[in-house]
Formats: structure tokens, sequence, C-alpha cells
């Protein structure tokens, strides 16, 4: 690529990332009204699915009570569980981040507030942002019945409440099973936070998190190497 074209094709990301952002602001919504009550005790999972996992896996490495955040694949076979075969929008997957969190900590409802007020933007048909494809869906994969209970309650909450630009489109699915990406996708905010597509399309999200939940909000990351 010469000189002139790398020049156009930086000033067209900056414009196709500032579309991006505008589709993806942060939105300030209640609780859900439907929550589990914090408990001590083992750990739990949750797996969600919003767009590039990058932004979402770097959202949940800052919230409180969050032990790990893995980038991974959900929605598809163990077979076709890596980033080519996903990129070809035809596996099934959903380009997907597992959280591991404290129980008595956080709830189940306050993952879900985080994952639709900041990391993604619910509204979003099988694309998010400048990224497009059934890959890029916006997903909750309950692991049991009290978590589908809490998803589909809220998402019926939130489209009475009119904050968003349209109605939500995020899936309620069942998890059958939940597959860590390639090591290149951890942490890639984290290692790459001068990347021009974190600049423009991620980073924004964890400072929107910081400035409208503050009271969930952590400021280090936590590593996915810590619960390992």
């Amino acid at each position: 690529m010469n000189g002139s074209k790398r020049f156009l094709g930086g000033i067209l990301l900056i414009l196709w990332g500032a579309w991006a952002l505008a589709a993806e602001r942060s939105v300030a919504i209640p609780p859900p009204a439907v929550d589990n009550p914090k408990a001590a005790g083992a750990p739990q999972t949750a797996v969600l699915a919003g767009g590039c996992f990058w932004g979402v896996q770097a959202v949940f490495q800052h919230m409180n009570g969050v032990q790990r955040a893995m980038s991974g694949y959900a929605g598809g076979d163990r077979a076709t569980a890596e980033y080519e075969s996903v990129s070809s929008g035809r596996t099934g997957h959903a380009e997907s981040v597992q959280i591991t969190f404290d129980p008595g900590v956080v709830s189940y409802g306050e993952i879900l507030r985080v994952f639709f007020a900041v990391a993604h933007d619910p509204t979003q048909l099988n694309r998010q942002g400048p990224d497009r494809g059934t890959q890029y869906r916006s997903a909750i994969f309950y692991a049991n019945e009290q978590q589908k209970e809490i998803a589909t309650a809220y998402i019926a909450q939130l489209d009475k409440t009119g904050r968003f630009r349209g109605p939500i489109v995020t899936r309620v699915d069942a998890l059958h099973g939940f597959y860590d990406a390639e090591d290149y996708h951890q942490d890639y905010l984290v290692k790459h936070p001068t990347d021009l597509y974190i600049v423009i399309n991620d980073l924004p999200k964890v400072r929107d998190f910081e400035r409208t939940l503050p009271e969930l909000y952590r400021a280090k990351a936590v590593p996915t190497k810590l619960a390992q």
C-alpha cells in the first residue's frame, strides 16, 4: 500500500469508527427488577455475545466481582470453534465472552446491566458497529433456568423504558458449550491499547463504564490468567 492509499485508508477508518461510536453510545438504564440475591458461594459464570469480543472482554475485566473474562466462541460446535471458521459467519458461533464472577459481590442481573448499558448496542441485528455477520450478534447464553428468567425479564423491562433507539434484538439461547478463543485474542485491549480499532471502538466503552456505572467499575483490569 503506497503512502496516499495508506493515508486515505486511515481517514476512512476514522470516519467508520466515528459512525460506529455513534451507533454504540452508552445508555443509562435501571437495574433489573428480577434478579438473584447476592450470596457467598462458588464462582458462577455468564456467557454473553455483543460484537467483537475484544471490547466486551475489556469492559468486564473492569467490573467489580469479576474474577476472569475470557474471549471465546459459543453457539456452534467444538470442531468449528476457531477464528477463521467463525469469521465466515456459517458456524453458528458468536464471538462471546465467558465471565467468571463472585456471586457474593455481583449479581447476574448486574452483569446484564453492564452488558446492555455499555458493552454493546442490543438493538443491532447480526452486527455491532462496523462488524457484520451472525458471529457478531447480540446474545445471552444461559446456563440454567434462573439465568434465562432474569435475562428475558430484563429485556422486557428495558424495552418498556424507551431508553434505546429501537427494540432489543438480543437472543436468549441455552448454552451448549463455550470454547476459548486463541491466545492472541485474550487481553487484547490491555496488550494493544493504541491499536486504532481499540482506540475508536473499545476504549470509549471502558470510559463510559467508569462514567455511567462507577459503583460497578474498578480501575485495574483483571487479566485472563488471574483465576487459572
